[in-house]
């Protein structure tokens, strides 16, 4: 389904959302396996930690959810490498929230970040990666993306909307010979989900989920999914009709 990527030695790869979480592990990750790496977020000093003076490392830093920064970062970028490899879009914005609690302004921070920045960042990539006829793009989503959850009212339908653009862009790309990756990951211990206030099941370590996603890069799987034994329940979950799902995840999360 997508080419293979077994040796990063070399490989253009540009990664925002790099500051924090599965983002900084997976930059780190991939300097230690040769790759040149250029790291974006809003945190300059975060993004110079994680480059940690490699050579290969460049840092851009931009605001994922402000189109004109993310182009300015895009357009460092040609000029350095004449472009990319692969890109990865790993920004989130995570609030949990329940129906009683929307709020406006935070609600439409996470769709620009989740979504919105996800869009901006494929329409800078893909005309790149279409002229050179090869590369990758992939995009961190989430399981919370698969169906309605309690506390994410917005989280997972940024996450849903993700998950299905990469599948849109799948079909156009594929056959144009350009690889398109979502990743798919259960819960993860970062900044984000340190605010929850519940138990989390089969909790990984970022540096974990960044084995795990280049681990799914060596693979020609669209989806990228990890830990298995927690997504493949999500996935049968996901496959229940209604008056089965929303009693069984009452039943499941207390909600």
């Amino acid at each position: 389904m997508n080419p293979h990527i077994d040796d990063w030695s070399g490989k253009r790869v540009w990664l925002l959302g790099a500051s924090s979480g599965i983002g900084a592990a997976l930059g780190r990750l991939l300097l230690a396996r040769g790759a040149r790496v250029a790291l974006s977020a809003r945190k300059v000093r975060q993004l110079q930690a994680v480059a940690n003076g490699a050579p290969q490392a460049l840092v851009l830093p931009c605001d994922a959810a402000d189109e004109a920064s993310l182009c300015s970062a895009w357009d460092s970028l040609l000029a350095a490498w004449g472009g990319v490899d692969v890109a990865l879009y790993v920004a989130g914005d995570y609030l949990p929230m329940r129906a009683w609690e929307l709020d406006v302004p935070r609600a439409r921070q996470m769709i620009d970040v989740n979504f919105g920045g996800a869009v901006a960042f494929a329409a800078r990539v893909v005309p790149q990666l279409l002229q050179q006829g090869e590369g990758q793009i992939g995009f961190v989503a989430s399981v919370a993306g698969y169906r309605g959850l309690p506390k994410s009212l917005i989280y997972g339908p940024t996450k849903a909307a993700l998950i299905n653009f990469a599948e849109a862009l799948y079909l156009d790309l594929h056959p144009q010979g350009i690889g398109v990756r979502v990743i798919n990951p259960g819960f993860v211990a970062t900044p984000l989900t340190a605010q929850n206030d519940f138990a989390m099941p089969a909790l990984l370590t970022p540096e974990q989920a960044a084995v795990e996603t280049l681990a799914g890069f060596a693979g020609s799987a669209f989806e990228i999914h990890y830990p298995k034994r927690f997504t493949r329940a999500m996935k049968w979950l996901s496959l229940l009709p209604y008056s089965w799902y929303f009693p069984l995840v009452r039943r499941i999360t207390g909600g």
